[in-house]
């Protein structure tokens, strides 16, 4: 967990968005150490209030996250934090969503990057920081 909280302690983070499921394994410790809050972006029909939602292509097909529409305050700086960029498809349309609402994305931090996916690619512009990569 350090190796993925150290690129971004100057950040000034206001919140940490986790990724359903093994991302919030990881997002959960980051935002404690970093003095801020967690939000869960979450498959469809898991949350209890109203959502924002974004579909996305998987390589077997398509699914969505949801993340609820009162999480975010305008302007607030969100880290992103998932287990594994693969293809980026989630963390694209993640860091879409949390846009759509109102945040700055402040960066995105996985534990591990498969890099001959070239998952990266679709998330040129972003701070991406992988603890590992393969």
């Amino acid at each position: 967990v350090q190796a993925m909280i150290e690129p971004f302690v100057d950040a000034e983070v206001d919140l940490v968005a986790g990724i359903e499921a093994r991302g919030f394994v990881f997002a959960v410790p980051i935002a404690l150490e970093l003095g801020c809050g967690f939000v869960p972006v979450r498959k469809p029909g898991k949350l209890p209030a109203a959502t924002l939602s974004r579909d996305y292509a998987l390589e077997y097909g398509e699914t969505s996250l949801e993340i609820h529409t009162d999480a975010i305050t305008l302007g607030q700086k969100v880290l992103v934090v998932d287990d594994v960029l693969a293809t980026g498809g989630t963390l694209a349309a993640t860091c879409q969503v949390l846009k759509e609402l109102g945040a700055v994305v402040a960066g995105i931090s996985v534990l591990a990057e498969l890099s001959f996916l070239s998952g990266r690619d679709r998330l040129a512009g972003y701070k991406l920081e992988s603890a590992i990569v393969y």
